[in-house]
């Protein structure tokens, strides 16, 4: 299928004079949970300007439909792109044109204070970008739900406050000229880690901001073989990330808590397999060319 964009909508919400307009973007391929998304930014004290979502050619026509009428007050974009969610990432670059980029995720809901809080120190210039923890939106019913919660509170509470290139994409904030100045390096699919790392390096800031929280909706993980997968592949995106920024060795020192779950033994047999693949893979792609 060629790249198509959609636009539809009912026209731009209007922007305030002297603030800098924003789009909210959200990558999606088949996840129901994207209504509950649109309908949080519908709820924003500060509404986007736009609402971008990168879709899938495989995401369902009544998903697209549902979401691109679901909130007539909001202008609402869909185009679909070939690939995954960081594929439509890097495709949707050439799409942004507000002043602020904002990611949210499809599984995440973001309370009505969250996109005023979110940009504030990008437009009052204090960082290129910023970003803020999850919390449940539910509490878990599934031992998987429980662990991955527990993950991300030791990847908010120890990880990203000590180190801003662990912050993940989705509830995050950018100056739009930042984000393509840098871009995203299609080689390595932890997009977030290893753009993050680019951009600390060169000398520009990132924050955290622990007042910028979203729910995150864990519902539907309850299958052990999609998290493992899931899992293994995360694993394998952030070393391939390491392996390029030379950060394998400070990831070794870092201090972090142990998670106490049955599933912190399994992910962490998991984690010299997904090092291993990583070298392997990392050692084909790195003569290659980086995407400008």
């Amino acid at each position: 299928m060629t790249d198509a964009a959609v636009p539809r909508g009912n026209g731009p919400a209007p922007t305030a004079p002297g603030r800098a307009d924003v789009v909210v973007e959200i990558a999606v391929k088949d996840d129901p949970r994207l209504l509950a998304a649109i309908d949080s930014l519908a709820a924003q004290r500060r509404r986007p300007d736009r609402v971008l979502i990168a879709g899938s050619p495989k995401t369902p026509e009544a998903l697209a439909a549902s979401a691109l009428s679901r909130q007539p007050s909001l202008k609402v974009e869909l185009v679909r792109l070939e690939g995954g969610p960081v594929d439509a990432r890097v495709k949707a670059m050439a799409l942004l044109h507000e002043a602020t980029t904002v990611f949210l995720d499809s599984d995440e809901v973001a309370p009505p204070e969250w996109l005023e809080t979110i940009v504030a120190p990008i437009e009052g210039g204090a960082a290129v970008f910023s970003g803020g923890p999850t919390r449940p939106l539910r509490p878990p019913t599934h031992p998987i739900q429980r662990y991955m919660e527990l993950v991300e509170e030791s990847i908010y509470d120890d990880l990203v406050p000590r180190n801003i290139a662990y912050l993940p994409l989705g509830n995050s904030a950018w100056s739009t000229k930042v984000l393509k100045e840098f871009g995203f390096d299609a080689r390595v699919t932890a997009e977030d880690h290893d753009l993050e790392t680019r951009v600390v390096r060169a000398g520009l800031r990132g924050v955290f901001l622990p007042e910028a929280w979203v729910y995150h909706d864990k519902s539907l993980e309850t299958s052990y073989r999609k998290w493992a997968r899931k899992r293994y592949v995360w694993l394998f995106q952030m070393a391939v990330s390491l392996l390029k920024n030379g950060k394998i060795g400070e990831r070794w020192r870092e201090r972090r808590r142990r998670i106490r779950h049955p599933l912190y033994y399994v992910e962490a047999l998991m984690k010299p397999i997904a090092l291993v693949h990583a070298r392997l893979r990392w050692s084909r792609v790195a003569s290659q060319p980086e995407p400008p």
